[in-house]
């Protein structure tokens, strides 16, 4: 079922929650609403499920107003941040809760239970209390329960945020999995970047009520739009810059981002920033020569903090006379490692198909 969000916005008081936002999810698409605390993500999800009233705008469900349908008759399954559980009642108990208020017959909630926790890789715990089971088979019931009523609508609040890190990683790929298996259209709340690049077709990032950018979770990464999206997806080191007659200043060297970058440099701000990805920071030994077209900025190696997966190289930019030294972090291979200590000085090397010009 495809759901359409148009113009949502949400005051409480003089404080606006919720400005302006639009949203189209097709049928059978995962969506992650990903963002900050505060930023407005959770209450965009209660007002989908009717638990909050937008103040403003129209959600439809393949062309069906739902404004002023209550949360009841939307037939939509949610799984809260906090569970939500009922620790009295058994594992089945609860994963029925639902069908039992539909009048749903005893023997046919059972046969539904069954399957539901076999879905979920329960299969043996039906007749547990829910206070015996970890942190893990919690969140599985939580789904399970709000699966049982068959949603037309699948919206989880942070359902991983309380597991530790081993248990949600797990959990994200069989949530993924299982939405696929399902087929049905899910919208997921995190502030977790990583948990919405692991399940999601698109992702939606929040901040100050509104949708900064939306995408698949690789262009997203990969093409931020401004410097909240770069900085909150991933890590990423962003250089300022200066326009200067259609190309970029770059502390004391020149960049030129393409054609494609240039033809805004118009109607760009004087100022502006560039984002450059760890991994595609290029470092240049002395004997290297940089590529074609490719910018080269001198650098001070500060640190080299080896985690085992993964070297960076932290590094410092030179202050220039009109901007400050610079920290910035690459990714090296053992090899490159070789030829670097801390207070040594390298170069890097800037190259228009791995870095962003973001939106002012």
């Amino acid at each position: 079922m495809s759901l359409q969000i148009s113009g949502v916005g949400k005051d409480f008081g003089s404080y606006t929650a919720l400005s302006d936002v639009t949203l189209d999810i097709a049928g059978g698409e995962l969506i992650c609403l990903l963002g900050p605390s505060g930023c407005g993500k959770t209450t965009l999800l209660r007002i989908i499920a009717g638990l909050e009233s937008a103040s403003r705008g129209s959600i439809t469900l393949d062309g069906d107003d739902l404004m002023q349908q209550p949360a009841h008759q939307r037939n939509f399954g949610m799984v809260f941040q906090s569970l939500a559980l009922f620790p009295h009642l058994s594992v089945e108990d609860n994963v029925t809760y639902g069908l039992r208020l539909r009048k749903m017959p005893a023997a046919e909630r059972a046969r539904r239970a069954r399957e539901l926790l076999e879905m979920v890789r329960l299969p043996d715990v039906a007749k547990r209390s829910v206070s015996m089971l970890s942190g893990g088979q919690r969140q599985r019931v939580a789904i399970a329960r709000a699966l049982a009523i068959e949603p037309r609508i699948f919206l989880l609040d942070e359902p991983l945020s309380a597991l530790d890190a081993g248990l949600r990683e797990t959990m994200q790929i069989e949530l993924r999995e299982l939405q696929q298996r399902l087929g049905i259209t899910t919208i997921v709340v995190t502030h977790d970047q990583r948990e919405a690049m692991t399940v999601a077709d698109r992702i939606a990032v929040m901040n100050g009520g509104s949708i900064h950018q939306m995408g698949s979770p690789i262009d997203v990464y990969r093409r931020p739009s401004d410097k909240f999206v770069a900085s909150f997806i991933g890590q990423t080191n962003l250089i300022q810059a200066h326009w200067q007659a259609g190309r970029l200043a770059v502390r004391d060297a020149v960049f030129d981002p393409g054609p494609s970058v240039q033809a805004k440099a118009d109607s760009a701000d004087n100022d502006t920033w560039l984002s450059i990805r760890p991994e595609e920071l290029t470092l240049l030994d002395r004997n290297d020569t940089a590529q074609a077209g490719a910018t080269v900025l001198d650098a001070t190696v500060r640190f080299i903090r080896d985690v085992g997966a993964s070297i960076e190289a932290h590094l410092e930019l030179p202050a220039t006379e009109t901007l400050e030294a610079q920290s910035l972090v690459a990714l090296v291979s053992r090899h490159e490692v070789q030829h670097l200590q801390s207070g040594s000085a390298t170069r890097l090397q800037l190259a228009a198909e791995s870095t962003v010009v973001l939106d002012s």
